[in-house]
């Protein structure tokens, strides 16, 4: 029921479908909510705190899957081989223990920490901490980490968490949808939102508008779930696969197999899905490719026909030198 309604939401907001006109006013009455939260923030009514390291935010505006935790996995790669030490905080979403502030391994539970930070853990080479609050989580990474550069993967509307940078990842090919914030369309803010943050990457790179760059995500090697052997994608080209994906934009994931040729039978679930043993299970014994954040669930009934695709975020050279450049200055200016 839930993944239907995931699918019905996805079509009115990216398919130009419209929504009842009666939705309409709780989408405005959203936006006066969400306008009215950051002012009393930014007054100081609400309250926020500063840490004594600079925060880097990564975010959306919308609502599903952007390219987020490439990014977040190849900023901590950047950081790290310039001498930083960066830590990554998470909510943990989906995950039954998310109100427990704690480090999160790649072989944690995804169903207690949530599966983006299992796969977050498994691919950074730095300190990972989940809190349903950012700035609990934020300031347990300090207390029990050597970090001197903290990464909030999502949180950009979480405002208690003063940041010094923000980077927002923008769907190249969805964008903003139908323009409408929730519940009428996917926008989380107005997109006059990006005008107040540091970067704007887009996913795909297609049609750069003003202060936008372009943030490619690749991935031509599978890793098989039960042996971690290795294997070109291409290697699989015109054999026909199951394909599976719960993740925010299953489609993207889709066309990246076809695109390189792979003969795929889909198979879409709800973002943040809990797999099972049956769902698994085909009566054709082919091969079965899902995205590493579905593996990471998979894990425990891995079978020899189940492969993963890495995800490997590229920025540009530009991107890189603005963002160490301005970190630089954050910290000895």
């Amino acid at each position: 029921m839930k993944a239907k309604l995931v699918r019905w939401l996805t079509d009115a907001w990216y398919k130009e479908m419209y929504l009842s006109s009666a939705f309409m006013p709780l989408s405005m009455l959203y936006v006066d909510v969400i306008r009215l939260r950051r002012f009393l923030y930014r007054t100081g009514v609400l309250k926020s705190w500063r840490l004594p390291v600079p925060v880097i935010i990564v975010g959306n505006i919308t609502v599903g899957g952007t390219g987020k935790t490439p990014l977040v996995i190849k900023l901590v790669e950047l950081l790290s081989q310039h001498g930083y030490k960066p830590g990554v905080i998470s909510r943990g979403y989906a995950g039954a223990a998310n109100q427990v502030v704690q480090k999160v391994t790649a072989h944690s539970d995804p169903a207690l920490v949530g599966d983006e930070a299992v796969l977050l853990a498994g691919r950074c080479v730095c300190p990972v901490v989940i809190g349903a609050k950012r700035v609990e989580a934020a300031q347990y990474l300090l207390a029990e980490f050597d970090c001197n550069v903290i990464i909030s993967d999502d949180g950009l509307q979480h405002y208690a968490l003063q940041r010094d940078f923000e980077i927002v990842v923008i769907d190249g090919e969805r964008r903003f949808g139908n323009g409408y914030c929730l519940p009428v369309g996917p926008l989380r803010e107005p997109t006059e939102r990006l005008k107040k943050v540091d970067w704007v990457l887009v996913n795909g790179g297609q049609d750069l508008q003003d202060n936008e760059t372009a943030l490619y995500c690749r991935g031509d090697v599978l890793v098989n779930l039960l042996s971690g052997e290795h294997k070109a994608l291409a290697d699989f080209k015109n054999s026909p696969c199951h394909a599976l994906a719960a993740i925010g934009n299953p489609g993207r994931f889709f066309k990246q197999l076809s695109a390189a040729g792979l003969t795929i039978t889909p198979h879409a679930f709800a973002d943040h899905y809990a797999y099972t043993v049956s769902d698994l299970n085909f009566k054709q014994p082919l091969p079965v490719i899902m995205t590493e954040k579905d593996a990471v669930k998979c894990r425990p009934f891995a079978q020899a026909q189940h492969w993963y695709l890495p995800i490997t975020a590229e920025v540009s050279a530009l991107f890189t030198e603005s963002l160490l450049s301005s970190l630089k200055d954050k910290i000895h200016g």
